[in-house]
């Protein structure tokens, strides 16, 4: 694949966003000034690939949700860009019969059936509005692109795919079959985007193969009709039919529990772990302050701060998979060089003595003052810099306090020693009981992992004498409760085994954290295991008795920590390359709450 995932989307967009016409490259024209009307999927979508800048220089002067409150334009045309819904089409019919813009670019997100067409070329013709329906199409652009190699099948109405949505035990097969159609087709959309027809691997007998039967279904029906396939003619990418097909590797979320329970040790899961990091905009909350209140005053709102964590942003794509404390120490060296370059410019100005003078002033200068001109035009790009320092530094602080008041580095430590079979140095019990370390969330997860990588389930009585902490230490046990039953039902031993197996491929020793900002934190060897989304990529004997459709990346509910090791294990084999998508992307706190859900049935 030439380009990526992320790349892929990004130029449909342009392409949307260009009245469906592929942008010409540099060439500096006025852009034509447009509307752009979505709906939440829409937004969702576009808003972690085209920053609001991209969007204006696109000609986009307004972006509104469909259904807002939203003023005639009559002069303005207007690109819609919705997901086919019942209540989209009706409000597009509206806005044909209001007459709110000159002309309509109507793109769907997914494909638009026939009757609904024929419901828009109704409203059309009865507001006597037909010529201004420009173009119709549809898109296939039913994902979320996060990384180069990652993407998600769906933010808006997640729950409805959710693993309690497809796990609970009295789900009707009319909705099983509706959850299985949802993700069927966002799959289909990513590789119409990509551009390739795959080859489907998955294991016999659960939700993965009913996924893998119906992509292969709908995938094989659009090949047949060879005039209008998606997968041929100018609108794909060169070599599709190649030899380099990709692989996809469907997978339940049933093989593997513990994973998206750990604690991590990453930049990136623990950002997604403890902060409100979403659609890779992370939502800082700021204390209003430490001083009393009068009686009976409201207390003051806490101030938030949002950051977008972009692929522009340097220090994010180099250190987003980094461990913690080596972040830190990286965060620190940047201000460091920050400081030094800033405090060069300031000696420079000095020496000459031009402090205060403008910037037309030092222009004038002779060449002796080279490197201060030089200086000076570089300060767009070390504010640039110090912006990013202080987005940084503030958001690794925010984590760090989350680390400090939880003792996250003793339950990461913890959990790798279970995961690998090592020496405990500190019973369970104790750290349960323990009031200083952690919160009953983190609790639960240690004992969940604890229960799910065990060989053999505790007996009856240390259960007992385990649940009588959790519920000393204020924990919800029905996420228990369902781990339970899952453990009667899937005896996953081989799974189990893989999953507690350490692996020298993921094995790296961290740098020595920041003094400054890491005081009182351990510096732990992050020793990432072998997920079963791994060994299923590399194994060949382990996959042997997987299904093979022949009309890479997995499908289930996903976490950073997976994401996280396929991309170590893509650096370690030259040549190959993996993506990671996910029907559902949550972090540790919205998967117990599932679990809890579960238990309660």
């Amino acid at each position: 694949m030439a380009t990526s995932i992320r790349e892929k989307q990004t130029a449909a967009l342009r392409r949307m966003l260009n009245f469906n016409v592929p942008p010409l490259k540099n060439t500096v024209t006025e852009p034509v000034w447009k509307v752009l009307i979505y709906d939440r999927f829409g937004q969702d979508i576009i808003s972690p690939l085209l920053a609001v800048k991209e969007l204006r220089d696109m000609g986009i002067t307004l972006h509104l949700l469909l259904h807002s409150d939203r003023d005639s334009i009559p002069d303005v045309p207007a690109i819609y860009f919705v997901m086919p819904t019942e209540e989209n089409i009706d409000r597009i019919c509206q806005d044909l019969r209001n007459q709110l813009y000159e002309s309509y670019y109507l793109n769907f997100i997914s494909a638009i059936s026939r009757s609904k067409l024929e419901d828009i070329a109704s409203a059309a013709l009865g507001a006597n509005a037909v010529t201004q329906v420009t173009k119709v199409f549809d898109q296939y652009l039913n994902f979320i692109t996060l990384e180069d190699d990652m993407f998600v099948l769906c933010n808006q109405n997640k729950e409805l795919i959710s693993y309690h949505a497809i796990n609970k035990p009295d789900i009707m097969d009319t909705d099983m079959e509706a959850i299985m159609d949802t993700i069927v087709d966002s799959l289909f959309c990513f590789f119409v985007t990509l551009g390739a027809v795959p080859i489907i691997r998955c294991p016999r007998g659960n939700a993965a193969e009913m996924v893998a039967v119906k992509l292969d279904k709908k995938l094989r029906e659009n090949l047949r009709d060879a005039r209008n396939s998606l997968f041929t003619g100018d609108t794909m990418g060169a070599g599709q039919f190649s030899f380099q097909r990709p692989l996809i590797v469907l997978a339940d979320r049933n093989l593997d529990l513990a994973t998206p329970l750990h604690h991590s040790w990453t930049y990136q899961a623990l950002i997604h772990d403890v902060l409100d990091f979403h659609l890779n905009r992370v939502t800082l909350e700021e204390g209003a302050g430490s001083e009393a209140l009068p009686a009976g005053a409201r207390p003051k709102k806490k101030n938030k701060r949002i950051y977008d964590l972009t692929a522009a942003d340097k220090f994010w794509q180099k250190h987003k998979g980094s461990p913690f404390p080596e972040v830190a120490e990286s965060v620190q060296q940047e201000l460091d060089t920050y400081r030094a370059q800033e405090d060069e410019v300031k000696r420079l100005k000095s020496i000459m003595g031009l402090e205060g003078e403008d910037e037309g002033a030092i222009s004038m200068l002779s060449d002796n003052t080279a490197k201060l001109t030089s200086a000076v035009s570089s300060l767009p790009e070390l504010l640039e810099k110090k912006r990013l320092i202080d987005l940084h530094t503030n958001v690794a602080t925010a984590v760090l306090d989350h680390i400090k008041t939880r003792k996250l580095d003793l339950y990461f430590e913890y959990e790798e020693k279970l995961m690998s079979k090592s020496t405990l140095d500190k019973s369970l019990l104790d750290i349960i009981s323990d009031p200083d370390a952690g919160t009953p969330e983190d609790k639960i997860r240690l004992f969940l992992i604890f229960y799910i990588t065990s060989q053999q389930p505790p007996s009856e009585a240390d259960l007992d004498q385990y649940k009588k902490a959790l519920m000393d230490a204020g924990c919800d046990l029905s996420p228990l409760s369902y781990i339970k039953q899952w453990n009667e039902i899937n005896v996953h031993k081989a799974c189990i085994e893989l999953l507690c197996s350490p692996s020298s491929l993921f094995s790296m020793v961290m740098n020595t954290g920041s003094q400054f900002v890491m005081e009182g934190v351990k510096n732990l060897v992050l020793k990432q295991h072998v997920s079963i989304s791994v060994h299923t990529v590399s194994s060949s004997s382990e996959t042997d008795d997987y299904r093979y459709f022949d009309p890479k990346m997995l499908r289930g509910r996903g976490n950073y920590i997976e994401y996280q090791n396929l991309v170590d294990y893509a650096k370690a084999k030259q040549g190959k390359r993996v993506l990671y998508g996910c029907s559902e992307l949550f972090n540790a706190a919205q998967f117990v709450k599932q679990l809890s859900q579960l238990g309660q049935k």
